[in-house]
């Protein structure tokens, strides 16, 4: 057998004709990034959008029946043993008795705008006490701005004791003790604060409306503290080590590590802290006698008239139906910031 040996400069030369230039695979490697890059960005481009699949007719029929069902009973068994409860005003009003008191209110409110219409056109101030309705969005302003104020004091407390033990460790006590705390029990000393605190004659904001927002804020604030703190210090710890060895400034953890991720603690956190302040305000109203939803109920009492307790059964649905109405706001704004903050 005859093996038949390479010379060493035939090796190098077949290396030659097998291996291109280095700059060639530079080259062909810097093109072939490029052309990745270029088709993730077409890809990026042409990904088709986002299709919002309604659901079908079994679908709906199968999540609307059971809720329904239940209201129908609700209201069956209020019908029928509505007559069987007597009070001082009378037996307790049924639903029919509550639907011609709202549809009562609703004329007076009419009546009202046209009232305070006729006033604008010659020239004159209507000074005619508050409608039902108006008494609503005195309510809800009041609760924006309390919980709008809580919410304020309460993240950024929340994310320094989340990102800090010892800062936790220093506020726990503090929050345990106030967390407890009723509102009935703020309100007189709010009540002498502010009174104290605004002496003029005509204000930037009523004295009332200023009570009533900083009680709500001193008994909302806990549950929106407590959730964020508990969001912060759940974070993922190899996040904030990339964080570290990328030598990310304490704004750009916080904003693009800390709060996307403590984000679903804190709407959830603002969603019962919204919850408590409705609960709040309407007690705080009746008790200072404050514009609003609890005044009304609370002169409604007093009244002492016939269709008092009607009017009264109106108001508390309203501030059930509005409470549960503020609660899916807060959910559908939890979700919308959700998406982006995953996007």
């Amino acid at each position: 057998m005859t093996v038949a040996t390479l010379a060493k400069d035939d090796l190098a030369a077949t290396s030659a004709d097998v291996a291109p230039p280095v700059g060639t695979v530079v080259a062909s490697t810097a093109v072939a990034s490029a052309a990745v890059a270029s088709a993730g960005d077409a890809a990026m481009r042409k990904r088709p959008k986002l299709r919002v699949k309604l659901p079908s007719g079994r679908e709906w029929f199968d999540a609307a029946w059971p809720p329904v069902v239940g209201v129908l009973a609700f209201l069956g068994l209020w019908t029928a043993l509505a007559p069987m409860v007597q009070t001082s005003l009378g037996a307790l009003p049924g639903p029919g008795d509550v639907w011609d008191a709202f549809k009562g209110l609703m004329i007076e409110f009419s009546a009202a705008r046209a009232d305070a219409a006729a006033a604008v056109a010659s020239g004159q101030l209507y000074s005619g006490p508050p409608t039902f309705i108006d008494q609503i969005f005195t309510s809800l302003k009041t609760v924006a701005m309390g919980v709008t104020l809580a919410s304020l004091v309460a993240i950024p407390l929340g994310l320094v004791a989340g990102m800090s033990k010892r800062f936790n460790a220093a506020i726990n006590p503090l929050v345990q003790v106030m967390r407890p705390i009723s509102p009935l029990a703020w309100l007189p000393i709010v009540t002498m604060v502010v009174s104290a605190s605004i002496t003029s004659d005509d204000p930037t904001l009523p004295k009332s409306f200023v009570i009533s927002a900083i009680v709500v804020m001193m008994c909302s604030l806990w549950p929106t503290l407590i959730n964020t703190a508990i969001g912060t210090a759940s974070i993922d710890k190899d996040l904030l080590n990339v964080g570290r060895v990328l030598r990310l400034t304490w704004r750009t953890r916080l904003t693009k590590l800390v709060l996307p991720s403590a984000l679903p603690y804190i709407f959830t956190g603002m969603r019962l802290s919204l919850g408590v302040g409705w609960m709040v305000l309407i007690a705080a109203e009746m008790l200072a006698q404050n514009p609003g939803l609890g005044k009304f109920v609370w002169d409604e009492f007093q009244n002492g008239s016939e269709k008092s307790l009607s009017r009264i059964m109106v108001a508390v649905i309203v501030i059930g139906l509005i409470g549960f109405g503020l609660d899916r706001i807060m959910l559908v704004l939890q979700k919308l910031v959700g998406r982006d903050a995953r996007s």
